[in-house]
């Protein structure tokens, strides 16, 4: 990866801060969808350093890595010490599919305590957190994209989309952070 081009953050020097939320661009990660069979998770999880979730809504946290179920045999896996996900799979002899996304994608962090009412401005989820308690993540829309939902701690959410709708998603966050204000 060091030989490759650095791409500039899609929201690079934004932010919104508001009474009771803050909305930032997360830094840059990298990531890939990893696809699995049941038998080959535990290889995998020991490649990655975290054991890969096989349960709906569950993330998982271990060796600086985030695992999000998104399916049956789905995850997408954020490495917050920019390591090399793929690359760490790619040494797994066990069939698998490990696609590196971190061109595709990026993350905005919404925290506060009125994030989960600045989410449902654009997102029909109930974030309630006996329904989406910390650690909980699932695919889900905000507005008209798609996004996947992290709910980090009780005030802190991750959002990841794609890098051609986070000017969207970021803008849309930003008028329900000022709809919330006060």
């Amino acid at each position: 990866m060091a030989d490759q081009l650095q791409r500039a953050h899609p929201l690079s020097g934004r932010l919104v801060s508001n009474a009771g939320v803050t909305v930032e661009p997360a830094p840059e990660a990298p990531r890939m969808i990893l696809r699995a069979g049941k038998s080959a998770l535990p290889a995998l999880s020991k490649a990655l350093g975290v054991k890969l979730p096989t349960k709906p809504k569950k993330s998982a946290n271990g060796n600086g890595r985030i695992a999000i179920w998104l399916g049956p045999d789905e995850w997408l896996v954020i490495d917050l010490q920019s390591g090399d996900p793929a690359a760490d799979c790619a040494a797994v002899k066990v069939l698998h599919s490990a696609v590196d996304v971190s061109h595709r994608n990026t993350a905005i962090i919404v925290s506060g305590t009125h994030s989960a009412a600045v989410i449902n401005g654009g997102c029909p989820l109930d974030l309630s957190l006996d329904a989406f308690p910390a650690g909980a993540a699932t695919r889900t829309v905000f507005g008209k994209a798609e996004i996947i939902l992290l709910r980090e701690t009780e005030d802190r959410f991750r959002i990841e989309c794609w890098r051609s709708f986070s000017d969207y998603v970021f803008g849309f966050l930003e008028a329900a952070a000022v709809d919330t204000d006060g």
